[in-house]
């Protein structure tokens, strides 16, 4: 682990203890604590670059007190215009920030954008409120107010998830601020039965990624070794990638469940990075409150099961980073410009590489990924209904595998980064994914899709998850 890791690993695993502190104290102790404790890790950990953080605040701020009504485009346009000056930095001849200080930024820029969307929602509610005449209850989620400098300042600086995630909304932030009865919400047992495969999952990313280091792929040697070594490289490759943000993601979540953060009642059916979907009164008395049943599904980053063990490149993405998905979801998918699936994933994708950096592995990994579901879609609608019942299942099975096979081949450019890196090792196991997402896609095409009775007949068998899917 390079020392980066490790202040990681620290950071993470001290947000416990700390949550179990905060967990039970009011309103303005959590607020101005929180925000207290993360100030206090970004300025250690990122020094004078922690101004970087401070005028992206100051800018959203700005832009939603001057136009309210349009603020959620223009904090899209600020924090990700700000984005490429802080990645330029060095281009510029000015100090190169850390990678402390690109974690927050990363984080933050979800949340400036999110909030811009929320105080924007509320103001065009006030609008259709005053033009009707008459009040009524408001929508789920919306924010009481627009909030103050201050009250910006302690959402951003908010210790929970300020480096890693998970993301949250500014209601989700209200909704711990102002939780009722914070003692009754369980913390300790949700905790244990989160972190008990994290030590686990950090064994395996240690024996892994000594065993397969990443370095040896950048070496001339490792292209001297036969085809079905290199093929089978990237597949520990991406198991060690994956068991370490697993570790890192579960410690994050067990960071808000020990402080109660995302803790709402099961009936509320919350959403990952959206919070509840359903209203939900609040309880009236501390027995009321310990009777219910709650979960912490508004702050889940990670299904490890489901990331490993879906069947379609779609659903993976949707159980990887579950917080960011919903925010892509939300505010980049929603609003693409263009109709088609593919299309709006592309777009999608491209703005995903752009957040996480300008390093062209980013972009050649991400914008495989439409390709890749315009393959799986294509063809699984065109011949998956023509086979039987044990054929649909080896059928699953085989697209577990390739699905697989592509993550471990687009996660081969998100880790090596440069143009030269990635494109090298990808030549040299002969663009295996690009080619055979492209075989079959023009097989989709040529078979053309079944009839609408056909696919219905033909229609996969529901994932564990698939409930929560069509939810979302």
């Amino acid at each position: 682990m390079s020392p980066e890791e490790w202040t990681y690993l620290v950071v993470l695993l001290i947000s416990i203890p700390i949550g179990f502190l905060f967990k039970k104290a009011g309103p303005g102790l959590k607020r101005w604590g929180a925000a207290a404790v993360g100030l206090g890790l970004t300025l250690f950990t990122c020094g004078p670059h922690t101004l970087h953080s401070l005028v992206t605040i100051l800018g959203t701020w700005a832009l939603i007190q001057a136009q309210p009504c349009s603020c959620h485009a223009l904090a899209l346009a600020w924090t990700f215009s700000y984005l490429l000056f802080f990645r330029a930095l060095s281009l510029l001849g000015l100090p190169t920030p850390t990678p402390f200080t690109n974690a927050v930024q990363l984080l933050l820029t979800l949340k400036l954008v999110s909030l811009a969307s929320e105080v924007q929602d509320l103001h065009v509610a006030q609008r259709k409120e005053m033009a009707s005449g008459f009040s009524k209850e408001p929508p789920l989620g919306l924010l009481p107010d627009v909030p103050s400098l201050m009250e910006t300042l302690s959402y951003s600086y908010c210790y929970v998830g300020i480096m890693t995630g998970p993301f949250f909304r500014y209601r989700t932030y209200l909704d711990w601020l102002e939780q009722p009865f914070p003692g009754a919400v369980p913390s300790l047992r949700p905790l244990l039965r989160r972190a008990w495969p994290a030590p686990l999952f950090g064994l395996l990313f240690l024996l892994s990624s000594h065993l397969f280091p990443l370095e040896a792929v950048r070496e001339d040697a490792f292209y001297a070794r036969p085809l079905p070594a290199r093929l089978f490289y990237m597949v520990p490759v991406f198991f060690a990638f994956r068991m370490r943000f697993y570790v890192a993601w579960i410690a994050a979540e067990c960071g808000c469940i020990a402080a109660g953060f995302g803790a709402y009642p099961v009936a509320a059916k919350a959403r990952a990075g959206g919070g509840p979907t359903l209203q939900c009164p609040p309880p009236s008395s501390p027995e009321m409150a310990a009777s219910l049943e709650y979960d912490y599904e508004a702050i889940r980053n990670i299904d490890c099961y489901n990331t490993d063990f879906c069947v379609r490149v779609r659903e993976g993405m949707r159980y990887w980073n579950m917080t960011v998905q919903w925010w892509l979801a939300q505010y980049i998918y929603k609003s693409a410009p263009a109709r088609s699936y593919v299309l709006r994933s592309a777009w999608t994708m491209l703005l995903s590489a752009y957040w996480h950096g300008l390093h062209p592995g980013y972009y050649l990994s991400f914008l495989t990924i439409p390709l890749c579901l315009a393959a799986e879609r294509q063809l699984e609608s065109a011949l998956r209904w023509r086979l039987g019942p044990g054929g649909q299942k080896a059928w699953d099975w085989a697209h577990w595998f390739l699905k697989m096979r592509a993550y471990d081949y687009m996660c081969m450019g998100f880790v090596l980064l440069s143009l030269r890196d990635t494109l090298r090792y990808w030549a040299s196991v002969y663009f295996c994914i690009h080619v055979l997402a492209l075989a079959a896609l023009g097989l989709g095409l040529a078979l053309g899709r079944g009839g609408p009775g056909r696919r219905k007949s033909g229609a996969p068998a529901p994932s564990p998850a698939s409930g929560k899917l069509r939810e979302e």
